[in-house]
């Protein structure tokens, strides 16, 4: 029994009598212990989650998300009312932002903005969230964001906006592009990370880039033979770096009926250190989990003295 207990025990016993204060001090017991198992920040609240993707509010990933983590604490979705795939950190500078509420249950908002995803997040800090989230949280993409794709996502846009903010964060993405992708075993991962991270923080300009491996099958961005492993089948969680990598004919020409040119975005990867395994892309390519710590200062400290020497 803890001191404040055992004084409103004496307090319940003196007023009320031994047997009432006994069912006060078990009634408290029994508050203490559920309270260790719902998670609180350090204020005593539940903590409050911001979660917003790229692809959309609709989309089965964030869906699937809100579902796995919506037991740690109070979640608010603001994401886009569209798929927004590629925006990275683009914000909209010159284009008036709606918010549109889709969802609202208990501890659970469900919102959505014209915006890109960087926009999402800022709108709900500054519209939405009655306090600063505890955590943000990107995806679940469809798609990995691996190697340089990092630059390109929206969903780490999410993220970086939130780490930019002081906030810890972390985007998840599943090497799947299908729209009904299985992303049921990612829930224990996705679970466990967003607990400790919770728990622990992350340092500060630090978040996290989590790919998991996607399945074998058509659809998929897994392709080469020692990929070919069933699909959840994860071999564990590999803490990388980013690949070096390339992206190649990346334009395809089309002729109009009407009598000029345009142009597709497509585009090939290439991983261009196929046999370091210390990079995301091995890690994804042999079926782990991909845990990658990235920064949001890009300043390239190693160059800064050979710089100095221009003497410019």
């Amino acid at each position: 029994m803890t001191i404040d207990n055992l004084n409103i025990f004496c307090i319940f016993k003196t007023t009320l009598g031994s047997t009432f204060a006994r069912k006060i001090q078990k009634l408290l017991a029994f508050y203490a212990l559920i309270r260790t198992f719902v998670p609180q920040n350090s204020n005593g609240m539940k903590p409050l989650i911001l979660i917003s993707n790229d692809d959309g509010y609709q989309a089965k990933g964030i869906n699937r998300l809100i579902e796995m983590v919506r037991p740690l604490g109070k979640i608010v979705v603001c994401a886009p009312d569209g798929p927004r795939s590629g925006s990275a950190c683009a914000f909209s500078a010159t284009t008036p932002l709606t918010l549109t509420l889709r969802r609202k249950e208990d501890d659970l908002e469900v919102w959505s903005c014209n915006g890109s995803p960087v926009d999402c997040v800022k709108m709900a800090l500054a519209n939405i969230c009655e306090r600063k989230p505890d955590i943000v949280i990107g995806g679940i993409n469809h798609g990995d964001n691996a190697s340089v794709n990092t630059h390109y996502s929206g969903t780490m846009g999410v993220t970086m906006e939130g780490c930019m903010k002081y906030i810890p964060s972390i985007a998840f993405s599943l090497c799947d592009h299908r729209a009904d992708a299985n992303f049921e075993p990612l829930a224990p991962y996705v679970k466990q990370m967003t607990e400790r991270v919770l728990r622990d923080g992350l340092p500060k300009g630090v978040c996290l880039n989590v790919n998991f491996p996607g399945p074998s099958i058509g659809g998929a961005t897994i392709t080469t033979p020692e990929q070919d492993h069933p699909e959840g089948d994860f071999q564990g969680v590999r803490i990388c770096r980013m690949a070096h990598g390339t992206w190649y004919n990346e334009t395809s020409r089309c002729h109009h009926p009407r009598g000029y040119d345009y142009w597709w975005m497509v585009g090939h990867y290439r991983n261009d250190e196929p046999d370091a395994e210390d990079t995301d892309n091995w890690a994804l390519n042999h079926g782990y989990v991909a845990v990658t710590p990235t920064r949001v200062d890009v300043t390239a400290y190693e160059a800064i003295e050979q710089l100095k020497n221009w003497e410019i």
